[in-house]
């Protein structure tokens, strides 16, 4: 009888509606013909990109857990039950890297308390793209996620994120829902000093793809639509 645990994979998806082979290694592929059991977030866009990656696999062989911000803690147990049956199990990101701003985090500790081997796979990630592509401090950087909503709390955060980077020398890297990427953009313009840099990576890997990094009195001038498309932001004082 064999007791060997099943692996769980981490693995990575597009950042955007391209060919998936086009940015993602063949081994990544490789993994998902083999493996019928994933942890995803949204159902229809997993089996959308396995089918895009894998056009013969047999889509009613598929057994799918989901993971998202209305899943239990109680239940995530129970998603890695196969990996203890011997079975390996994929957990899918929506988009790029698996636990690098994602729910899948949590799968992955409790991976490692029960002793479940973790194989993360090489594919896009924004937040790193972001960075290497931005001319900053790319020894000593952070990623905030989302700031506040509220305009008065946003203004006291993206100072403190300013002072944060000069004080440390440090990138400070966040998000915004896209549509509002727009006014992201123009409240750094209006809260941040004139020399401060603002990096922005808008579509990465994708054919309309946008990166440029300017002091905060440049992007004044310099007018771009960033509507409703994924964008990192990156601030960092000299």
């Amino acid at each position: 009888m064999n007791t060997a645990k099943g692996k769980l994979y981490l693995i990575p998806t597009t950042l955007g509606d391209n060919d998936p082979l086009e940015v993602l290694p063949i081994t990544v592929k490789q993994v998902i013909e083999k493996t019928d059991t994933f942890i995803v977030e949204n159902e229809k866009t997993a089996r959308r990109f396995i089918k895009k990656i894998t056009p013969n696999k047999s889509q009613p062989s598929l057994n799918m857990f989901h993971l998202n911000k209305f899943t239990d803690a109680s239940e995530l147990p129970e998603f890695l039950t196969p990996c203890l049956n011997g079975t390996d199990v994929g957990l899918l990101s929506e988009a790029g890297c698996p636990g690098v701003a994602d729910p899948g985090a949590d799968i992955v500790k409790l991976a490692h308390q029960k002793n479940i081997k973790v194989v993360p796979l090489v594919g896009p990630s924004s937040i790193l793209m972001a960075i290497m592509s931005s001319g900053m401090n790319g020894q000593s950087f952070a990623f905030n996620g989302y700031l506040p909503i509220d305009k008065g709390e946003r203004k006291s955060e993206i100072k403190r994120l300013e002072r944060l980077s000069f004080e440390r020398n440090q990138s400070q890297l966040f998000i915004e829902t896209p549509y509002r990427n727009n006014k992201m953009l123009e409240d750094l313009c209006q809260t941040l000093e004139k020399n401060t840099e603002i990096s922005v990576a808008c579509d990465i890997t994708l054919s309309t793809e946008f990166i440029k990094t300017q002091v905060a009195s440049a992007w004044k001038k310099n007018i771009v639509d960033l509507h409703k498309r994924p964008t990192i932001f990156i601030i960092h004082k000299r």
